[in-house]
């Protein structure tokens, strides 16, 4: 394993060329800019004329990167790395999502289920849009961590509704359980890649007859990011830098973290032995004693979760422990904020096989 360059990124977001967002992508990219964003998964609903009206590249020092939200009344996806949209009527019930993850596939692209255990707010008439098919095959990924959808369910009652749109970040609670067991479980049968997703739409909603510009991109950046490991740099090519970011990101070199309150860069999470050394994503070979090791920027709660089930939890900047049975391993992290430890850093997993 060479040295990886850690790029932060945020995926699943939406422009004005979307029906129910706002905001202009040009305005997008400059609070993604000052938000030291290298780059944003653009994400409209049905559409990507974004790329088509030439947007797509570098602006400044953030890559915008545009796809698109396949979004019939269940099961959305979001699809790139395709040069056309996927033609599926809104708000339709009964298509197949197999048939539009075959057509991401037909076209060379890659797609990740989104917000899978979406559950709506009903107190304010948000509708819930889970997904609802798990038969279906050849998807990259899910979405583990979703803002909105966490965000949303940390609205219980229209008393916590202005603590919870003053301080979101203070008010999210991770991923949800069962997003993560099913994810620890397709991971058993093959690779699965989990990716954070934003979901912002930059709307104005009315809460008690007041209008709120609710998550303006240059705070809603600060939330739920994912950061891709590659590795060679990313040089301002576009083309060579959108498929540097892709070939990571397929192989599961990412991992998820909310930044409001502490940026996740210099995190690591490694298994090695005198012979050969793995990261996120990777497969590595039990041949002997070996040590997993994550390392993190500040003291944290790191929690070690082995097929599904918790492996080792320590308060720490840096925990090494030994790696003797094969199995998937991934990481935790969650950093006191307030006297309150809160979801951080989710990593996908390393792959430990025998040999």
């Amino acid at each position: 394993m060479s040295y990886l360059y850690d790029y932060t990124g945020v995926i699943h977001i939406h422009s004005a060329y979307s029906f129910d967002a706002r905001t202009p992508v040009a305005d997008i990219l400059i609070a993604a800019n000052k938000n030291r964003i290298d780059f944003i998964m653009l994400t409209d609903h049905g559409n990507m004329r974004a790329k088509e009206d030439g947007l797509e590249g570098w602006h400044d020092d953030t890559l915008l990167i545009v796809g698109q939200e396949i979004s019939p009344r269940f099961n959305h996806y979001i699809a790139f790395d395709i040069d056309t949209p996927v033609g599926i009527p809104e708000a339709e019930s009964d298509i197949s999502p197999q048939t539009y993850i075959d057509q991401v596939r037909q076209q060379g692209g890659i797609g990740f289920i989104a917000h899978p255990d979406h559950q709506g707010l009903q107190l304010f008439h948000v509708k819930h849009y889970p997904w609802l098919d798990w038969t279906v095959t050849g998807y990259t990924g899910i979405g583990i961590w979703d803002f909105m959808s966490d965000w949303q369910s940390s609205i219980n009652g229209y008393l916590k509704a202005p603590f919870s749109i003053l301080f979101p970040a203070f008010c999210l609670r991770g991923p949800k359980r069962e997003t993560l067991q099913r994810w620890d479980q397709l991971n058993q049968v093959s690779k699965v890649v989990g990716i954070g997703e934003l979901d912002n739409h930059g709307s104005t909603r009315r809460f008690f007859g007041i209008p709120f510009s609710v998550f303006p991109f240059s705070k809603a950046f600060k939330f739920i990011r994912t950061h891709v490991l590659t590795e060679i740099p990313l040089i301002k090519n576009t083309k060579r830098d959108v498929e540097t970011l892709f070939s990571a990101l397929k192989r599961g070199r990412a991992y998820v973290s909310a930044e409001y309150y502490r940026e996740a860069r210099g995190f690591s999470f490694t298994i090695s032995d005198t012979s050969q050394n793995a990261t996120i994503g990777d497969e590595f070979t039990l041949n002997d004693r070996a040590s997993l090791v994550t390392r993190l920027p500040v003291a944290a709660k790191i929690r070690i979760i082995k097929d599904g089930i918790l492996f080792r939890e320590e308060i720490t900047h840096n925990l090494t422990c030994p790696i003797t049975q094969r199995g998937i391993y991934r990481a935790e992290v969650y950093l006191e904020v307030f006297g309150k430890y809160l979801p951080w850093i989710f990593s996908n997993p390393i792959y430990v096989k025998g040999d």
